[in-house]
This record gives C-alpha cells, structure tokens and sequence, in this order.
C-alpha cells in the first residue's frame, strides 16, 4: 500500500510540474503572440493616432515602432485611394457601426510599394459607452489579391475570346448570307399579265440551306419557274444548289418541256455524284404560257410535294403529282406530270417541305399537307403577295418547331380590277 501511495505522489507531482512548464510558457508567449501574430494589430486613439502597434506590421511597413507610434495616424500608412476611402466610408461605418469587417485596403510598404490587406476594426468603450479607443487588425491579402488578378485576367481574357468569337461568327454569318442570297434570285421579274411573290425562310444563319426557286422568261410570252430542296447542308448543299440552278435554266432553254428539263437535270446529278458522296435533290418545274384571260399551266414533279392552287372561289386544292422520283438518284427516273389553267383570281403556291414538316404544340405534332391546304382555304383570294404575307406570319408563328429552311414561291393571275371594268 505503502509504494502504491508513494507512486501516487510521485504521478501527482510530475503532473503538477507539467502543468506549471505549460501555464508559464503560455504567460510567456502572450506578449510574443500579439507581436509575431501572423497578421497586424494595432489600437488608435479615437483620432487615428496610433497608440500600439505589434512587430509583425511594423515589418510589412519597414518602420521603427519610435516613428510610427504616437507620430502618425492609420489613415497615414493607407495609399491616397485607401486614404480616401478610409475618411468618407471607412471611419463614418466605424463611427456609426462600432465595427467594420473585411474591408480591402492597400498599405504604403517600403521601396514605395503597395501591399493588399483586409482590414477589421471595433471600438473600444468604457462601461458607460464612451469610446476609449480602436483595435484593429491587417491581415495580409497579397495571395488573395494574386488569385482574384489571375482569376480577372482569366476572365478577361475568355470574354476576349467569346467577344472575338461572335465577332468571328458574324462575319461568317454575313458571308454565308451572302453566299445564300446568291442562290436566289436578286429579285423577281415583272411578268405581264402575272403576279409574283416569293420567301425564304432561314432555320440556321450558321449553315447554308438548300432550297432555291427561279422565275424566267423563256421567249414568245412563256415563263418557266421552278422551286427545289437539295439534300443536306453547308458548302456542298449550296454548290449542289448553283449547280442545279443553273443546269435548270440551261436546259429550259434548249427544251422547255417540264419532264425533259427534270430528265436532264437528273443526268448531270447522277453523273456528277454517281461516284462517293450520293448527292440528290427534289424539285418542281413548270411552264406558263398566257391565254386570253388564263395562263396555261404544266409542271413535273421529282420527288416534290405537290403545288397548291388558290382558286378566286375561296377553294384551296393540291395539283396532283404522284409518284415523281428523286432527281440524281436513279439513272431513268419517272417524273410525275400535271396541267391546268390559272384563272384570274388564281394563285399557284410553290413550297418546300420545311413548311409541311414544321413541329406544332406541345407534342410538336407535324403540320403537315391538309393543315396548309386549311390555312389556305381559309384566306380568302388576294395574290400571290397577300398569301406570301399570310404563311411567313404562319412561319414565324412555328417559332422552334420550325427547324429547317423554307422556300415559298406564288404564281397567280390577278383578279380583275371593279373600277376599270366598269370603265370598260
């Protein structure tokens, strides 16, 4: 029992010795923390003018503690800019708050350089309320500066880029609408005894379409139009497109006939792409020929949605085309043929299928043939140039759903005019 007791003491003893060693190097070390702290302290009188001030911003500074304390104020180690700041926001928040937290400083350091901090200050009073006096603390902010500079730098310099790549873009964008203007007819002619009007939707001003329409005069009071969609997008498409334009109205001119002209266009494009990439096209071409107060009609089709007629009745009906074939796909493709007459009032629409396959509602469910031939019927007869007005505010009313590009072409007779026939 006796060792027992005496290793008792023995264990008290030397805990008691540990925790005298551990209270003493803390009673030494307050004073050594406030001075080698890691951030700055120092206490101000209610005017600025400091009073104490720790070893640790007496370094960042490189002053003597005799030249600073009791000589001059905090605003005094500020840059002019802190200085300013500190007079008309820093001091009044104090003043008014009692303490201020993390506000963004630069101090004056040696060799006439700034050095970033954050500053946190609070006010000292007595058990009345009066201040007596304020602490404040520095924390150095140079790393913290340095992320924030890197991360604007970074930021600057990826809105540059994104500034510089819509800059990009809208050249490209004006180019390539350019380019597509160039595949369309500058303007349509004036054709007597006819009313023409026309539209071109574009989905994408990133990408090149392939649709196209022409109107021509093929001589002796006959005019030859057509209107198509080439496969795909882009550079290939639009070349496709100069090349079917013009291989169209070259073969116009040497035989007008509507399956003929298909025909031979169907020999350059099954020629031309036969080998690699298999290029192809639909299309509508057709020849008008006046006669007395109508205008003969006859058209072929090649893999193209039907034309649709507008009659001056009111009536909104599809010219039938069944069958007609690809154009370039086939070495002999059949080509579906049509006739009829325009009579005045009558206006022949001429579309591409972005029109019929735009998505609507929620369900995005397709247009389609019959809500067109509606849309149609449901206006009453003005021209061509009043039904053109009409579909592109039905286009624009597709918003999303309209994803592709939209060729409209319309051809009519116009409706004779009250007053001049009453003259008559």
């Amino acid at each position: 029992m006796m060792c027992e007791r005496e290793q008792d003491l023995d264990t008290e003893h030397e805990a008691g010795a540990t925790d005298a060693a551990f209270t003493s190097l803390l009673e030494d070390s307050v004073e050594e923390l406030y001075e080698q702290a890691p951030c700055g302290y120092l206490s101000t009188l209610m005017d600025g003018t400091i009073a104490k001030i720790n070893t640790t911003l007496l370094h960042w500074l490189g002053l003597s503690r005799d030249r600073v304390v009791g000589r001059m104020r905090f605003a005094d180690l500020l840059t002019v800019g802190g200085k300013l700041y500190h007079e008309t926001h820093f001091a009044p928040m104090l003043q008014m708050k009692g303490e201020v937290s993390g506000i963004a400083l630069d101090l004056k350091i040696a060799a006439k350089k700034r050095m970033p901090v954050l500053v946190t200050s609070k006010v000292k009073t007595s058990d009345d309320g009066e201040p007596l006096l304020i602490r404040t603390t520095v924390f150095d902010a140079r790393e913290r500066r340095a992320y924030e500079t890197e991360l604007l730098r970074g930021r600057q310099a990826a809105e540059e880029a994104h500034r510089q790549a819509e800059a990009d873009r809208g050249r490209l964008q004006e180019a390539l609408a350019v380019l597509q203007q160039s595949l369309l007819p500058a303007a349509l002619p004036e054709v007597p005894g006819l009313e023409a009007a026309s539209y071109y939707h574009t989905a994408s001003p990133d990408l090149l379409g392939g649709d196209f329409y022409d109107l021509f005069p093929l001589g002796d009071g006959r005019w030859a139009f057509f209107l198509g969609d080439v496969c795909g997008k882009g550079p290939q498409a639009a070349a496709l497109t100069s090349l079917t334009r013009s291989t169209l109205r070259a073969a116009a001119l040497h035989n007008p006939d509507p399956e003929t002209v298909l025909s031979t266009l169907n020999t350059v494009l099954h020629e031309r792409y036969t080998r690699g990439d298999t290029r192809y096209c639909t299309a509508i071409f057709g020849v008008l020929q006046p006669d007395g107060d109508r205008v003969s009609l006859h058209l072929a089709s090649g893999g193209h949605p039907p034309a649709l007629i507008q009659r001056a009745n009111g009536t909104a009906d599809y010219l039938p085309t069944p069958g007609g074939m690809l154009i370039g796909v086939l070495p002999n493709p059949r080509f579906a043929c049509a006739r009829t007459a325009l009579a005045q009032g009558d206006t022949l629409l001429l579309y591409t299928d972005g029109l019929t396959e735009a998505r609507t509602g929620p369900e995005r469910k397709l247009y389609g043939e019959e809500a067109l031939r509606a849309f149609t019927a449901a206006h009453s007869p003005a021209g061509p140039q009043a039904l053109i007005t009409v579909l592109t505010g039905l286009l624009t009313g597709f918003g999303d759903g309209l994803d592709d590009d939209t060729a409209l072409l319309a051809l009519g007779v116009p409706a004779p005019v009250h007053g001049d026939a009453d003259l008559s």
